[in-house]
């Protein structure tokens, strides 16, 4: 696979792994677990309002990774022009690389500068706000590895 088609799966795949990290995040965290919403830290969920204005950013978070997750499927489809085969380890890692990046940025800007919230709202900052940052360090690291690898 020539370079700039490697560049294309690579960036469809982040774009997808970007969105389906924060689905992960917004379905399990905000709806299955309900341990934080998007403005939690800052307009606690314990009234009709507050839990409404929580509901309707969590919605405009989820538009937001719908939106991330097309534009990577679009991507990924341009990607393969003409051809039938995307090499699975390298885009898999892209979607790795994607996830692990969502974790960071997320991590970095909604739970550490802005406090907009934490991984387990009733904590407060916690252990579990740096596990999130480990894991996009981890996840984007072993995805950069796997996009660097050639496929068998």
């Amino acid at each position: 696979m020539i370079a700039d088609a490697r560049r294309a799966v690579v960036r469809a795949g982040v774009a997808i792994g970007i969105g389906m990290g924060g689905f992960v995040d917004g379905i399990l965290f905000h709806q299955i677990l309900q341990i934080h919403n998007m403005l939690s830290a800052r307009i606690p969920p314990d009234t009709l309002v507050g839990a409404k204005v929580n509901m309707v950013w969590d919605g405009v978070f989820h538009a937001f990774v719908w939106g991330v997750t097309a534009l990577g499927v679009a991507l990924l489809w341009r990607a393969r022009g003409g051809s039938a085969r995307v090499p699975g380890r390298m885009f898999g890692g892209a979607l790795l690389l994607g996830w692990g990046s969502f974790n960071l940025i997320e991590g970095v800007i909604d739970h550490h500068l802005l406090a907009l919230h934490h991984v387990v709202e009733r904590l407060g900052p916690s252990v579990w706000d740096w596990v999130f940052l480990v894991s996009g360090v981890a996840l984007a690291a072993t995805g950069w590895m796997l996009t660097r690898q050639i496929d068998s």
